[in-house]
């Protein structure tokens, strides 16, 4: 009994330390410290991704408090000390059934939403703007091909360059501007290696593949800068690949976009930056 004890309060334990630590809200679009939630979405693909994961985090939950209650039965129920001659019992028809199509509609009804989330995020069919993500090593490049192919680059901000208030290995110098309640239409692709375009807060990633295009898209329903990483690992500076989705409204856009215009006219995509020398813990 004693025993019994022990483990259901290690179980209550468990249940309410995540909500006993869990860190404060944080802003929209940006990570926080000891985080161990999501992101509060900013965008419909989010927002079914969160949907799906709540789901499925019930689903485990109650099989985990199932297979539990069941050991601790078991334990208590069918110890050596009150049962010392064992039972010689082989199989039960009814229990073989169960625990075989128990599981199998379990995962029906996980693979169902899952797969509507998949084509969901996949393309949109009536996109109101189309922007080409070229990954390279290690900056972006951003094109907006439905105004001009306006072309620019994207790195990140080094830490002795940041300014009050500017976010560590997530500033860059060009964001990625776009109009809230939209839906953006992405291609990725890639010049060099395996990148990953990923930003939490709008449930959007997709692979950057050199010699092939891949399409996803996303929409922001909100106005604010969405923080998010190349999501491959890349080489050397891989950590040093944020990217930042600055959703404006649509007058600022087009402000942004007269302004962006003639800042990046006649010039080419810049050249990898020399690699930042990232020193090992034995140079420390």
């Amino acid at each position: 009994m004693q025993l019994f004890r022990r483990l259901l309060a290690a179980i209550i334990v468990a249940g309410i330390a995540p909500f006993a630590f869990a860190p404060p809200a944080h802003a929209l679009g940006t990570p926080s410290p000891w985080e161990i939630g999501m992101q509060p979405s900013a965008g419909p693909i989010k927002t079914q991704i969160i949907n799906l994961h709540d789901l499925v985090m019930v689903i485990i939950t109650l099989i985990t408090v199932f297979v539990g209650v069941l050991l601790l039965w078991v334990m208590i129920r069918y110890n050596s000390r009150r049962n010392p001659t064992p039972s010689k019992t082989a199989h039960n028809s009814v229990l073989e059934i169960a625990w075989t199509v128990l599981p199998v509609l379990i995962l029906v009804i996980i693979a169902i939403p899952s797969f509507r989330l998949v084509y969901y995020q996949d393309r949109t069919h009536d996109p109101d703007m189309t922007i080409k993500v070229t990954g390279h090593q290690w900056y972006w490049e951003y094109t907006y091909p439905d105004h001009g192919n306006l072309d620019f680059t994207s790195y990140f901000v080094p830490d002795d360059q940041l300014k009050p208030g500017q976010l560590r290995l997530l500033t860059v110098d060009n964001q990625l501007v776009v109009p809230v309640n939209k839906n953006i239409r992405v291609l990725t692709t890639s010049s060099d290696v395996i990148h990953s375009f990923f930003v939490p807060a709008l449930g959007v990633q997709r692979y950057a593949i050199p010699g092939r295009t891949i399409e996803t898209w996303f929409r922001a329903d909100k106005t604010g800068v969405f923080y998010g990483e190349c999501n491959q690992i890349c080489g050397q500076n891989h950590s040093r690949m944020p990217i930042a989705v600055h959703a404006v409204t649509e007058k600022e856009f087009e402000d942004w976009l007269k302004q962006a215009k003639t800042k990046f006219a006649d010039t080419a995509p810049a050249q990898p930056a020399q690699p930042v020398t990232v020193a090992t813990a034995a140079q420390r």
